[in-house]
């Protein structure tokens, strides 16, 4: 009978594209060893880059800044939460954008809610945001 896991990793990350590629690298670790297949730990990848980079773009600008990075392990599920201090946003303008239309940017929460399981985003204005993800490792959750 295997263990249950039950674990919780923190890390705060400085607000620099640079570390993206780290963090990248560290849910994929993550997802391997919890027993991920590889088309979901890619998925999860990209889901994470997408809110890391808004978390640089639209948190504080200032470079000695960090954002947080909350990676919570159960049997069949990984959850991440990123956390900004950024200037927050109205979660409900967070439109589903016009893919006949693209401009640039603007489509990393579209990207994050196509790949994960579960998607919440919590938001003030002035205070920051914190997107909080979730993937299952079987097919029906």
């Amino acid at each position: 009978m295997s263990k249950a896991i039950n674990d919780h990793i923190k890390l705060s990350i400085p607000n620099k594209p640079e570390y993206v590629s780290v963090v990248r690298l560290t849910v994929a670790a993550i997802a391997n060893r919890m027993g991920f297949d590889i088309e979901k730990i890619e998925d999860i990848k990209v889901a994470i880059a997408e809110a890391c980079t808004n978390a640089i773009t639209h948190g504080k600008k200032d470079d000695q800044e960090n954002f947080d990075i909350e990676f919570i392990l159960k049997e069949k599920k990984l959850t991440m939460i990123v956390c900004d201090s950024g200037r927050g946003c109205i979660t409900d303008e967070i439109n589903i954008p016009d893919l006949n239309n693209l401009k640039e940017g603007g489509l990393g929460i579209f990207i994050i809610k196509s790949l994960m399981d579960e998607v919440e985003i919590a938001s003030d204005i002035g205070k920051g945001t914190i997107i909080r993800m979730s993937k299952y490792m079987g097919d029906d959750y």
